[in-house]
């Protein structure tokens, strides 16, 4: 049963691939394991790498359309379904949260970056479930900003996710690789170290890394929804890391949970 007087904690995964939806390991396991630890969430709020506007925009369908934004992967992963329905009134009210204006958006839905995830970990598909989509004309400052500005949500119920990589150069994949390259690994221990010493400034200003941020992501799409989730961060949130790795050579699955 949902505990709406319970502040709900903040959650980042690195999501990976998407074939992570229908495949069971160890970070799969991870997920369902934060599931069981975590409140059951009255709503979730998701802000996925894969909803990279222009502009800031939310969805508040009653029932929000599944959308297969992935190419060339088994029929299988295009047979999922996600059936959570939307929360409206939640989505107007993070609308009215947020300081810049923010545009509804019913021709998006549940992305990937979302169902791969939230399958594992309320596979019932039962938790009302909006999303959020990433600015990609704002500054790193600005999307910390709007976590701030929304993270009272956490005292109604909702679950805020975000669901992107810290490392994620698809250019430099290598699938031969399990861990990562010396630069990725890098990178996601700069940003590992200063969430542990609560500098959330110097994830934001993450070219801070030096020369390891320049190989880290070409666009920063999936970095974007860890910063939103530090905004929303309290400062007597305590964190837990879990799914700490490298893949691949330029993927990190690093995950956060504050709570």
């Amino acid at each position: 049963m949902t505990n709406t007087n319970e502040r709900m904690p903040v959650l980042f995964v690195g999501h990976g691939s998407p074939m992570n939806a229908i495949e069971n390991n160890e970070y799969t396991k991870g997920w369902e394991m934060i599931a069981r630890e975590i409140p059951r969430p009255r709503a979730i709020l998701s802000i996925s790498a894969h909803w990279y506007t222009n502009g800031s925009k939310i969805t508040d369908a009653a029932n929000p359309k599944m959308i297969y934004d992935m190419y060339g992967f088994p029929d299988e992963l295009y047979q999922v379904v996600y059936k959570a329905v939307g929360a409206p009134e939640l989505a107007q009210l993070t609308k009215t949260l947020i300081e810049k204006e923010v545009q509804i958006d019913n021709t998006w839905g549940c992305d990937h970056g979302t169902w791969s995830v939230l399958s594992k970990m309320y596979p019932e598909g039962d938790i009302p479930t909006f999303q959020l989509s990433i600015d990609a004309d704002a500054k790193p400052e600005s999307h910390f900003k709007i976590g701030q500005q929304i993270s009272s949500l956490r005292e109604k119920g909702v679950l805020i996710f975000g669901s992107g990589n810290i490392v994620h150069n698809l250019a430099r994949i290598n699938w031969n690789m399990k861990g990562g390259y010396p630069w990725a690994v890098d990178f996601d221990g700069y940003i590992r170290d200063k969430i542990l010493r609560n500098q959330f400034e110097d994830v934001v200003n993450y070219k801070m890394a030096g020369e390891s941020s320049k190989s880290a992501f070409n666009t920063p799409d999936h970095f974007c929804p860890l910063l939103y989730v530090l905004g929303a961060v309290k400062e007597d949130d305590q964190v837990s890391i879990f799914n700490e790795a490298c893949m691949l050579g330029a993927m990190s699955m690093t995950s956060y949970l504050f709570e």
